[in-house]
Order: C-alpha cells, then structure tokens, then sequence
C-alpha cells in the first residue's frame, strides 16, 4: 500500500481535529495537530484577534511541509491537520510530496458560529471566523482530496472518509 499522508483541512470550529485524531486512531497512524506546528508569533496575532496573512503562514506551512517530508523519508503514513484554506497553501503542501490527500471538512456558516461560541479552550477567537469563510478556497476537481459535511457526528464524517479511502 502506498504512503498517504491525510491532511484534514476546514475552517476553525469545522471538527478538523476530532476527524483527523479519530481517524488516526482507526487506521493506526500517527498524528499532527498542524495549530502546534505555528510560530508563537503567529499564536499571539491570533489570540489578539487579528487574522494570519500569506507571509504568516509561509513558515507555518513550511513546518508541516517538513512534517510530511519526515514521514514520506519513512515510507509511514499519517494524518495531520491544516487548515489549508487556500489553493495555494494546498499547492505549497503538495510540492514534492506525492503522498498527500486533503479531506476537506465543510460546515455551514451557522453551525461553526455555534461550535466557536462554546469553544472555550482554543486560542483563535469566533471573531476570526469572517476572516476564515473570506480566504476559503473549496478543493478544485483537479485537486486530489475529498470534501465531507462535518456538520454531522464525527462518526458519520470519518466513516465517509474511510468508505472513499477503501
């Protein structure tokens, strides 16, 4: 079987973490939450609220470039999350590693402004929820990956991922 590296992608609040840890946990992989992979500097704009720019993330999307690199060089395969929301961190993602399939997880603007609001122990505030839906950039048929409603259970959504990945 060939190494595959799954980056589970969505805006904050879409259920990327829970999808992409209990998918790990089935298909006994490891696991990266790609939030711990931002330079503090990043983490402190965010927790202030105001929303990462391109040249914020060029180095955070380096680091989980390296992250699929090590595991590709160890022929494992993995799951990380990443919010990669637009084609173009995505593209950066890809370059070089063949191994690398998105799961989008796609929530309605209603239901993550529900999530945010009894999130308590994250530090990206709901107000930068705007910010995100502005920059998404939703999977491009060229694009190798998959797209799921998150706005079920976990349970339903990784058993769409795992169902299209057999």
């Amino acid at each position: 079987m060939p190494v595959t590296t799954l980056v589970v992608m969505g805006v904050s609040g879409s259920g990327k973490t829970t999808v992409a840890r209990t998918l790990a946990e089935r298909l006994a992989r490891p696991y990266v939450e790609g939030d711990n992979l931002h330079p503090a500097a990043n983490i402190a704009k965010m927790r202030a609220g105001t929303p990462l720019d391109d040249v914020d993330r060029g180095p955070w999307l380096d680091r989980i470039a390296d992250q699929v690199s090590d595991w590709e060089d160890a022929g494992i395969s993995a799951v990380l999350t990443c919010s990669a929301l637009k084609r173009a961190y995505r593209d950066r993602l890809r370059a070089g590693h063949e191994s690398i399939f998105v799961v989008h997880v796609s929530v309605d603007a209603q239901t993550l402004r529900k999530r945010l609001a009894r999130r308590a122990d994250h530090y990206m505030p709901p107000s930068l929820l705007a910010s995100q839906l502005a920059d998404l950039e939703p999977l491009g048929r060229d694009e190798l990956g998959l797209t799921v409603d998150g706005g079920g259970t976990p349970s339903d959504v990784i058993e769409q991922v795992i169902a299209s990945l057999a």
